[in-house]
Parts: C-alpha cells; sequence; structure tokens
C-alpha cells in the first residue's frame, strides 16, 4: 500500500478499498498487516524503535557474540547482547563515524522466535548472557514476522530517525489479488494505480522516469537483428557501465519481499523492481558476455541447448525429451542461445559480482509464442506470465529509463547516452464509437454520453463526443452523441464495443445496475429426451443409495494400466497438444480408471464406499467408425463403484459383510427395470477381461427384436460390464479390501432404445400362483430358463421370481434345479385350471425341447 501510494492519493480505508476493488473485478484474496493492527504480532510503538548503533565491542566471553551500544532515543544509550553475523564487521573498530541503523526492542515486547521452527511468539525477558547482562535486542526480519529470513538483524536506511516507533517507519498493509488474464495491466502497482483512481476517483500521479546519461555514445557498441518480427515487434537495449554488483537498498529488499520475490542483488532487484512497478520485465545481461555487444532474435536451432538460470540444462530441439512442440524464440549472440525470449535468461550471460557493464534489454514478445513456450519448458516465470498475457508496447524505454537510473543510483557506473529501439511493428491505435443505446442494450443502465466517457477518461481513455449539437465538445446535446473512444496502448484487452461496456459496468458499479425482471414468457421447452432419462438414472442412482462423483475427464497412462494393463496404449488415445500436468494429457476412453482412483482416495478416508458418475467418454473417430472428421466422438456412460460393508456402521446395522457382485447387479437391475428395458436386456458371463474377477463378472445384453415395418432384423448388443475387480487390479489400486466392484454402461444406447412408460389398469380378478421346479444342464444361463418360461406363459404371466437353487446328487451331475413362483393374471377374467394347464404345458414343452430339461415332480 505504501508503494501504491507513491502514485495515488488514498484516503479511504483499506478494507473498503479491498472491497471496492472486489466488486469492480479484482478480487482481494487476503489482507495483511505487517507490524500495524490487524496482524498477528503488532509492533509495540513504546517498546520497538528506530536505534542507531553507535559501536561494537566484542563480547568478554563469547567469540560468536558482540556486545552493541544503541542510542534508541533515551538519555542513555544502551547495551545490547546479540550475534547478528553482519554487525562482526565493525567489531573493534571504536565508535562508527556513519549512521547504523537497526530496530531496537525494549524489554517485554512481543515478538517472534527467530530459532523456532514456524512462527512462534515470544516475550523478551532480560536474562544474562554469558555474564553480561541482555534485557533488550536488536531485530531480524523473521522476529518481527516480515520474512523467514534470520541471517542478520535487520539495517534500516541511514535517514531512519532514531526512537521513532518502528510501526510508523515500516508498518505495511499488503493487498493479495486474484486475477483473471484479461487483467494483465493490473500486474504492476502502476497498473493497479490506475484502476485505484478510477475506481475511488483519487488523485492519479505518474512520474515521467529519466535518466541521466553522461557516458559514451552508444551507438554503434550494441545492436539487435530481429530474424522473427512478428514474434518480437519492439527490441530495446540500454547501456550502463562501471557499476559495483552488490546488495540492494533496504527499502527495495523490503517491497520485493513483501511482493513474494527473493532479493538477490542490486541489479538483480531494480530488474524485478521496475517489472512489479511498471509491468515491463526486462533483463539484464553482462555486457562482457554478449560477443561484439550484437544480439539476435530468433527461433532455436535444431541440437541447440541452453542451460537457464535456474541450473537446468535444456534442450531446444521440438521433441518429446524437450516438450516443445515448436521451436522457441532466441535472443542469442553469435556464438549461439543467450535466453529464452520472455521466459527466463541462461547462466552463461547472467549479471554476476564480476560484472561491470550491463546491457539491459526491455522488449515486448508475442504472447501466445511465450505461453508456448514457459508450458512446454515448464518453466513459468513472472516475466513470463505478463508476457503472455500482453504488455504495453510504449513500455520499454520508459522501464530502461527507470531501471538504468535506479542501478545508477544504487549501483553506480555511468549510463550510456541514447538507446537501442527496434521497432518493426508498431502499436496500432484501435478507435471505436461507443453509442449510449449500446451501453443500456449490454449493461442495463442508462447513461449519458457525458457520463460514459467521464467513466472511460478516468481508465486512461481518450473521448471525443460528436453526432449532436455541441459537437466536439461536452455542452448539452438535442441529440444524445456517440463516444468515439481511443483505445490506449495499455488496454491489450479492449478489442469491441462490448469489451468497452464491460469497462462502463466495472466503474460504475455492478452493484449499482438494477435488477429487472424478463419482460416476455418464457419459451415453452421442448422434451430432450436424453437429457430427460440422465436425469433419471442420476435420481436411480441416488435412490439406490449411492453419491454422485464429478471426475476428470483427463487421465495419465499409468492410471489406465493400473486398471487395464492392455488398454494403456498411448495411440489409441485423444492427447491434449497443451496440457496443464503430466497427470492430465489424455481423454479418457472409460470411467473405470477415474471411479478407481477416487474408489482408493475414498477408502483411504471411510469404510464403504458407494458412488456413480455419468460422464462422457472420448474416441477417435476412427474407433467408432466416422470415416472423416477429427473431433472426437463422446458416448455417454454410467459408472458405477461399491467397496465396503453392505450397510454403514451403526446400533442396528446388520449386514456388515462386504458389497460385491450381486449387489452392483442389484443396481443395475433397478436402473434397467425403472428405464422399461427389464425385457430387453439379459446378462451373460464375462470372459477374458483382465479388469474384473473371472466368475464374478457379467456382460449387459441388449436384445432388439425385428422389426417388418422398418425392415431391421433381431439383434444383440453388449451394453455394458459390471463385475468385481480382479485381484490383481485391486492391488494396483492400492485396495485392502477383499471386494470391490465396478460398472459402466454404454446409457447412450439405452437412451435410443428406452421407450416412454406404459400404464396399464390394476386387474380386479385374482393371481393364481403356481410352482414349477426343473431340472437342467449347469451351463445353462438361469437368464435363458426365465426368458423360454417368459415366452411360454405369454402375457398371462405377471411375475416370475426364482426361490430356489439346488445341486446334488439329487439332480445328478452337471445339472442343477431351479424352482420358480410363476403368478398368472388376467386383465378381463378370472383364470381357470383348464386354461392355465395349457400355458403350462407350453412352458415345459419349450423348457424341455430348447435346453433338454426336465420337470421335478
Amino acid at each position: 500500500m505504501s508503494w501504491l501510494r507513491e502514485f495515488v492519493a488514498i484516503t479511504m480505508p483499506v478494507e473498503e478499498l479491498a472491497q471496492r476493488l472486489t466488486l469492480s473485478g479484482m478480487e482481494v484474496v487476503d489482507i495483511r498487516y505487517i507490524g500495524l493492527e490487524g496482524s498477528e504480532l503488532p509492533w509495540d510503538p513504546e517498546k520497538i524503535v528506530v536505534g542507531n548503533i553507535l559501536e561494537v565491542k566484542p563480547h568478554p566471553n563469547a567469540e560468536r557474540l558482540v556486545l552493541a551500544d544503541v542510542d534508541y532515543g533515551a538519555a542513555e544509550p544502551h547495551t545490547v547482547v546479540t550475534g547478528a553475523p553482519n554487525l562482526f564487521p565493525y567489531r573493534g573498530q571504536g565508535r562508527l563515524s556513519h549512521p547504523l541503523k537497526a530496530v531496537y526492542a525494549k524489554e517485554g515486547s512481543r515478538l517472534y522466535d527467530g530459532h523456532a521452527e514456524g512462527w512462534v511468539i515470544t516475550t523478551l525477558k532480560g536474562r544474562p548472557v554469558r555474564g553480561v547482562m541482555s534485557d533488550a535486542m536488536l531485530c531480524s526480519e523473521k522476529e518481527l514476522g516480515i520474512s523467514e529470513e534470520h541471517d542478520g538483524i535487520i539495517i534500516l536506511e541511514d535517514d531512519a530517525p532514531v526512537g521513532v516507533p518502528l510501526r510508523d517507519l515500516l508498518g505495511e498493509v499488503v493487498l493479495e489479488l486474484d486475477f483473471t488474464p484479461n487483467y494483465a495491466r493490473c500486474l504492476s502497482i502502476v497498473g493497479m494505480a490506475r484502476e485505484v483512481a478510477a475506481i475511488t476517483g483519487a488523485e492519479l500521479t505518474l512520474p515521467d522516469p529519466q535518466v541521466l546519461a553522461e557516458g559514451a555514445p552508444l551507438e554503434g557498441r550494441t545492436g539487435v537483428e530481429i530474424v522473427e518480427p512478428d514474434l518480437c515487434p519492439r527490441f530495446t537495449l540500454g547501456l550502463i557501465e562501471g557499476v559495483q554488483v552488490g546488495p540492494s537498498p533496504q527499502w527495495m529488499q523490503r517491497r520485493l519481499s513483501y511482493a513474494g520475490m527473493r532479493p538477490i542483488s542490486n541489479i538483480v532487484d531494480i530488474s524485478n523492481y521496475v517489472m512489479l512497478e511498471w509491468g515491463q520485465p526486462t533483463h539484464a545481461f553482462d555486457y562482457a558476455k554478449v560477443q561484439n555487444g550484437q544480439l539476435i532474435v530468433r527461433s532455436a536451432q535444431p541440437g541447440e541447448c541452453l542451460k537457464t538460470l535456474d541450473g537446468k540444462e535444456r534442450s531446444l530441439t521440438p521433441g518429446a525429451e524437450s516438450g516443445l512442440s515448436h521451436a522457441p524464440l532466441m535472443v542469442c549472440d553469435a556464438t549461439g542461445p543467450l535466453a529464452v525470449a520472455g521466459v527466463m535468461g541462461g547462466e552463461s550471460s547472467e549479471v554476476s559480482e564480476g560484472t561491470s557493464a550491463v546491457l539491459l534489454e526491455a522488449a515486448i514478445w508475442e504472447p501466445v509464442q511465450i505461453r508456448k513456450t514457459a508450458r512446454a519448458l515448464k518453466l513459468p516465470s513472472e516475466a513470463s506470465r505478463r508476457f503472455e498475457r500482453g504488455v504495453d508496447y510504449n513500455l520499454p524505454l520508459l522501464a530502461q529509463h527507470r531501471a538504468l537510473e535506479l542501478m545508477r543510483l544504487y549501483a553506480g557506473g555511468t549510463v550510456a547516452r541514447g538507446f537501442v529501439d527496434a521497432y518493426p511493428r508498431p502499436w496500432q491505435t484501435i478507435s471505436l464509437d461507443l453509442t449510449p443505446a449500446e451501453v443500456a442494450r449490454i449493461v442495463g443502465i442508462h447513461l449519458t454520453a457525458r457520463e460514459i466517457a467521464d467513466i472511460l477518461i478516468r481508465l486512461g481513455f481518450t473521448c471525443e463526443l460528436f453526432g449532436g449539437s455541441g459537437l466536439g465538445d461536452f455542452a448539452t446535446y438535442v441529440h444524445e452523441p456517440t463516444v468515439r473512444v481511443t483505445v490506449p496502448s495499455f488496454r491489450l484487452d479492449v478489442q469491441i464495443l462490448a469489451d468497452l461496456c464491460e469497462e462502463v459496468a466495472r466503474i460504475y458499479g455492478y452493484d449499482r445496475i438494477p435488477e429487472t425482471c424478463i419482460a416476455d414468457a418464457l419459451p415453452i421447452s421442448e422434451d430432450h429426451k436424453e437429457l430427460r432419462l440422465e436425469h433419471k438414472v442420476r435420481d436411480v442412482m441416488v435412490g439406490c443409495g449411492l453419491d454422485e462423483l464429478i471426475t476428470h475427464s483427463l487421465i495419465a497412462m499409468p492410471l489406465v494400466a493400473a486398471v487395464n494393463p492392455s488398454a494403456a496404449q498411448a495411440e489409441q488415445y485423444v492427447k491434449l497438444a497443451n496440457p496443464n500436468t503430466p497427470e492430465r494429457t489424455y481423454m479418457r476412453r472409460s470411467l473405470l480408471p477415474s471411479l478407481g482412483e477416487a474408489l482408493t482416495n475414498n477408502l483411504r478416508e471411510r469404510e464403504r464406499v458407494a458412488v456413480f458418475e455419468v460422464a462422457r467418454v472420448y474416441l477417435k473417430p476412427e474407433q467408432v467408425g466416422e470415416e472423416q472428421g477429427w473431433l472426437p466422438a463422446e458416448p455417454r456412460r454410467l459408472g458405477i463403484a461399491l467397496a465396503g460393508p453392505r450397510e454403514a456402521e451403526g446400533w442396528r446395522a446388520t449386514q456388515r459383510e462386504p458389497m460385491g457382485f450381486y449387489d452392483l447387479k442389484g443396481v443395475v437391475e433397478v436402473l434397467v427395470e425403472r428405464l422399461g428395458l427389464s425385457e430387453r436386456v439379459r446378462y451373460a458371463p464375462l470372459t477374458d477381461d483382465e479388469r474384473f474377477h473371472p466368475g464374478r463378472s457379467a456382460v449387459l445384453v441388449l436384445e432388439t427384436k425385428a422389426d417388418k415395418k422398418s425392415k431391421t432384423a433381431a439383434s444383440t448388443q453388449v451394453v455394458g460390464v459390471l463385475g468385481e475387480l480382479h485381484p490383481a487390479v485391486r492391488e494396483r489400486l492400492e485396495i485392502s479390501l477383499p471386494r470391490a466392484a465396478m460398472a459402466e454402461i454404454d446409457l447412450d444406447t439405452l437412451f435410443a432404445t428406452s421407450d416412454k412408460a406404459h400404464f396399464t389398469s390394476i386387474s380386479r380378478f385374482p393371481a393364481i400362483v403356481q410352482d414349477l421346479s426343473i431340472t437342467a444342464p449347469v451351463e445353462v444361463a438361469e437368464a435363458t430358463v426365465a426368458t423360454l418360461i417368459r415366452r411360454g406363459a405369454g402375457d398371462l404371466l405377471e411375475s416370475l421370481t426364482l426361490f430356489d437353487v439346488y445341486s446334488g446328487p439329487q439332480v445328478g451331475e452337471g445339472k442343477r434345479s431351479l424352482t420358480y413362483h410363476l403368478a398368472f393374471r388376467a386383465a378381463d377374467r378370472t383364470l381357470t385350471d383348464d386354461a392355465l394347464v395349457k400355458v403350462r404345458k407350453k412352458i415345459i414343452g419349450g423348457l424341455e425341447r430348447e435346453i433338454g430339461a426336465t420337470i421335478r415332480g
């Protein structure tokens, strides 16, 4: 906030400013108070003050301690025992000839313990230290809560007034904001100052940085060749000679630290400081390490490498090794690459302690190129964050002036006269004509042209009114004029009229826009069968006691291999060209890997998991029989996962055995029934599927009857798979339970077959229940038996229930006994025994003929 106040006069409370910023689209996610009321540990104005170290003497009994005589505004100096290493150079020199200002804390001060892990608050109490009484201290940054730095005490500026409360000198408020990409202009103090001035109406004061250049002319000593002008619209160079690389001033280091950047040296810190202040990244080259001072902006050539400032050797050739899909743009000299343009510099030309001349670069780079390069190299930086969102074309020379002047002041040296300014693609000014009617149409507020112009002028736009009486000024208009808006170069996000309307709405205040009701009646919604059935599926799953999950559509091959090793073939999957993370590279072809991962994660926290997901999978066009087109097919699937005891733990819970195949099959049966497909679906054994346990799995088969009208033949189609996971899969997923069951069902095919529900009247005639016990070969599926019974019984069969299964010596080897309840009922009459005898004979005949079954007595 102290930095921001250098450019805009802020008078309102910080909390109110944070609310105004948030309402205008710049979310303030945190307000950090340092040393002030509101912080965890405010600095006591009576006990923590500015002190002046007069003399540093050796401790009589300890080599690693010194005694510092400190003037803190009292009548007499006070002696402090300290082990601060940055005071050792002054030990034994006698009374210091120049001010050495530090932070003095009296006894009773509440500080952070500098030697403890984390942030532990302690109260300063006097005690003897190796025979010398110590009842005060000189503070490090950690002890004050500024940063975690504890290697030495804080050295303040020479002009810091002695005895002044530290909170008045260094007390600070830091706002943390969260920006969307279109707020790139706000990634700087100056950018925020413009916004704050526009929102609050406070006065904005932006300086015009100047540099005192007294060195030899720059002409002929450096230059740049831009081979790729479309990727580098502007490139500037400045030079400062005779610099001394060392620490930057304390005030600069503090501001960098508050902004989340680690101070390094005066040259690097100044570069970062100017970037944070104006939004223009710069890069400092050691002039002696650039051959002939000549730079080249070009794409990387095959086989080239660069060791970046993070110490990593990076291949610049596109391919799997580098992760690059394109040749990155580089800043080079005649010997090869020196920096990844707009992303990070290289070690070979970095500024070091021996640097005496700095060649400073400030350029503009094409945003898409920078974004692709930074992500491909996994090398995000503060510079790339700004360049990939867009930087003001008019900033490079301004940043040169500001940075070189700071280097002259705080690193010594002489600035060369003149600059290199290669500008192959100048900024193209955008002009838009905005009418009050357009603002009313888009935003819903009625403002005059003058009010609209006033708002935009506050944001830095140039406005001219035309089209009414009093043309050219802000007089009273008979007809509402149009506002001709010229977009400034720092507003790269404004391209169309809707962008201007958004700016008007932001500054006018979203909270001031009136609520209105729609004027017309809502149109009648047409029935969307697939969407209606999808909602129905969710309702059925929840009704079965399952919880809905939403898992990630992107997966990694190791996860696929854990569930289905034979399917982990990357070429079979749709791959993203620019994935955010290596774990999310491929678009899934099945829901089971994602559900398996979710099952594992949930079982770590709870003993029972019953979940489902309705989502899409992504198949390459050739995998679904599409000859043309490049977009993947996106069929809709239902995934189900069950694990843990059948009933959740509770005092009434009796079903504690683990859920398995039949629990899962019961859920699927309910779904099929609710979709009206019970008569068309059957279950068949699943073979040769490494995902599922043999004998505890099945496929869901949909049978389609022949239709003479459409001339389609009867067919069967597998629409799902369900079963208990194979033990090897459970082991790879790290599921320790003895059973876990999963299913995946093709909803699109079921939806295409599902009909609307049919209702029939309840019969007023009684039902007749009979039992039927048959003996059939064990290889005949029970579903086949049930189908034959229904076929023979016809429409009179109301329900069919299997209530007993037996196999043993009494029925013979290779056979089993199945016993059913059959309920018969007619809608228009009471059934007679004679009618049921005929039906029963037909059922038995079909069973004997089709599967060789026999009837038991």
